[in-house]
């Protein structure tokens, strides 16, 4: 059952990515915010954070990126969910409470 579940999840979120809506938001972060800080959460080599990814974090629900601390599909669209963890650190942020 948990498995099926996942999967509408994520198929909802490419219904979304795809249908092109509007405004996509996760924990308080704006389709630009996180588009600022992809170059930063993808492997093999991430940047560094840039201005506007950090202004991201900096306004971003800490809390709320915890729970994609183990997530299995941020990996699929190219995330490194350890990475994103780290980013509030690479910003001089506090870090997530995880």
């Amino acid at each position: 059952m948990v498995a099926r579940t996942m999967a509408v999840v994520f198929l909802m979120v490419v219904v979304v990515v795809i249908g092109g809506l509007e405004a996509v938001e996760i924990c308080d972060m704006t389709e630009d915010g996180l588009m600022a800080c992809k170059p930063s959460v993808t492997t093999p080599d991430p940047a560094d954070p840039s201005p506007e990814c950090c202004k991201a974090i900096a306004g971003a629900d800490l809390k709320c990126l915890c729970s994609y601390k183990e997530s299995r599909f941020l990996p699929s669209f190219g995330i490194d969910p350890t990475l994103a963890i780290a980013l509030p650190a690479k910003c001089n942020l506090p870090s997530p409470p995880c």
